[in-house]
């Protein structure tokens, strides 16, 4: 029995691949999809990098944030868009181990990003007067560094985990990418104590930052409350909702797909949910901030008349 173990060597990524009359018009859909997302992302990052006007702890995480996003998509989609023009849908499993890696890495940053940008309003809100010293340009290089290790530290751990564990066999994977839930399908024997830990660590990771979120908005709102004018309140709540709405869209998949026994793994429905917090979420974040944010419209409008040439 010993002899079978960890004889696999590549995956295979099924993906869409029961959708074979689909395979053209899905690679123009998610090239289209990637190409937005990648486009709307950078213009968010550059628009905070130029301009004078952006330089708030708030456009300092948004800049990180869309970064994120690109490199967040980017780990899956291309991949997925050569499977689909080809039709070659293995994958080393070093590879394998690679995209999960990066994938959770990205995933468990941005857990913590969200966490200090609610972190942001809530200094911004509750605690204007020391707005300055609460989130100081160190303070928010410390937030976003520790961000970062915490990606890392979640995406090796993780990864090194699932890797060592034994696979003899099969090796399809129900997915389009590298995800927690179908690898532990294909890992041989009882995986259950592997699976609780992993569900822990999970919890850990996303609950642990979304009860950080939970905590601050919870303040932030008893403060809203408290202001006396509805104009002042609406826009108060204005510089936090499109932040919410992200938060919405980011945990609640996130929340669904990775906190749960492997058991309830759906490979008819769970690649479709991941494609909602892998692909349609960071196609969401450039619209939902720019076109609910004046200063990214204003800072939008001055570069496009910076560049444009000057009329005769």
């Amino acid at each position: 029995m010993s002899t079978n173990m960890s004889v696999v060597t590549d995956f295979i990524l099924v993906g869409f691949s029961h959708l074979a009359g689909l395979q053209g018009f899905l690679f123009s859909l998610f090239l289209t999809i990637y190409l937005l997302i990648v486009a709307g992302n950078l213009l968010i990052v550059v628009l905070v990098s130029t301009d004078a006007a952006l330089r708030s702890p708030m456009y300092f995480f948004l800049r990180i944030l869309s970064a994120l996003e690109i490199g967040y998509t980017s780990v899956t989609v291309p991949l997925l868009l050569h499977h689909l023009l080809t039709g070659q849908r293995h994958i080393p499993r070093s590879g394998c181990a690679l995209q999960m890696f990066l994938f959770l890495f990205f995933g468990a940053t941005e857990c913590c990003l969200l966490a200090a940008m609610a972190y942001d309003r809530y200094a911004a809100i509750c605690e204007p007067l020391h707005y300055p010293l609460l989130l100081s340009h160190r303070m928010c290089l410390q937030l976003a560094g520790s961000a970062w290790a915490c990606g890392a530290m979640v995406g090796l751990g993780h990864t090194s985990f699932i890797f060592s564990l034994p696979f003899c066999g099969p090796n399809a994977i129900p997915h389009f990418f590298c995800e927690i839930q179908p690898i532990l399908q294909l890992v041989c024997g009882d995986t259950s104590l592997n699976e609780l830990q992993i569900i822990l660590a999970a919890a850990l990771i996303i609950l642990c930052p979304f009860g950080l979120i939970l905590g601050s908005y919870g303040r932030v709102l008893a403060t809203i409350f408290r202001i006396p004018s509805a104009a002042g309140r609406h826009k108060a709540f204005s510089t936090c909702s499109s932040h919410l709405i992200v938060v919405s869209l980011f945990y609640g998949t996130a929340i669904f797909i990775y906190i749960r026994p492997k058991a309830s793994y759906d490979p008819a429905t769970d690649p479709l949910l991941s494609l909602f917090y892998a692909v349609v979420t960071p196609i969401f974040n450039p619209i939902i901030y720019s076109l609910r944010n004046s200063d990214i419209k204003a800072a939008l409008k001055r570069t496009i008349q910076k560049i444009r040439p000057a009329e005769i």
